[in-house]
């Protein structure tokens, strides 16, 4: 179906986007003397309805367990908590980028993310999204924060055909800037 040729492209391409992502191991999330506060993870995310190969209308949500480090060698625990409502969803892509994340640090403090912008692309299945936004209340109030989120779909790529795509299992890197 695709020939040597494309799947040289799609392994090339998945290659790209893994080179692309650094992670930080979990617990060894960075900080900088200047105040950003780092954080990896991994979310459990649900899209209603699920998606298919048209693009409609869908809400996503997730829910996020962090390790964060706050300050130079403090590092707390975190949930999070994402929702969004995209205009146009599908296997392929997702448009839009707006969406609300809280995030519950085990210190007590909290942080309230709002992301106005993303890209994202979906590539062999793999599903990569890049969302910048502004932290308005709590912990990096006023600062801007970035979230990058790789994962796999939890069904197999022919549900796209079927049933649609419920839900992925991700990981999920957070910087609030300095």
């Amino acid at each position: 179906m695709f020939g040597g040729r494309g799947i040289t492209v799609t392994l090339g391409s998945l290659m790209l986007v893994g080179s692309s992502l650094v992670w930080a191991p979990a617990g060894q999330a960075t900080t900088s003397e200047a105040g950003s506060i780092g954080c990896t993870g991994g979310s459990e995310s649900r899209y209603d309805p699920p998606l298919t190969l048209l693009p409609r209308p869908a809400h996503v949500h997730a829910d996020i367990a962090y390790t964060c480090s706050v300050t130079p060698g403090r590092t707390v625990s975190a949930t999070g908590s994402f929702d969004s409502d995209l205009p146009a969803a599908s296997c392929v892509a997702v448009s839009g980028g707006s969406g609300t994340e809280t995030v519950r640090y085990t210190d007590g403090q909290r942080s309230l993310i709002v992301y106005d912008s993303a890209t994202s692309v979906r590539v062999a299945g793999v599903l990569v999204v890049i969302q910048r936004g502004r932290v308005i209340e709590g912990r990096g109030q006023g600062h801007p924060a970035e979230r990058t989120i790789t994962g796999l779909p939890r069904e197999l790529p022919t549900e796209c055909l079927t049933a649609g795509l419920r839900g992925g299992s991700n990981a999920v890197q957070l910087e609030i800037q300095p």
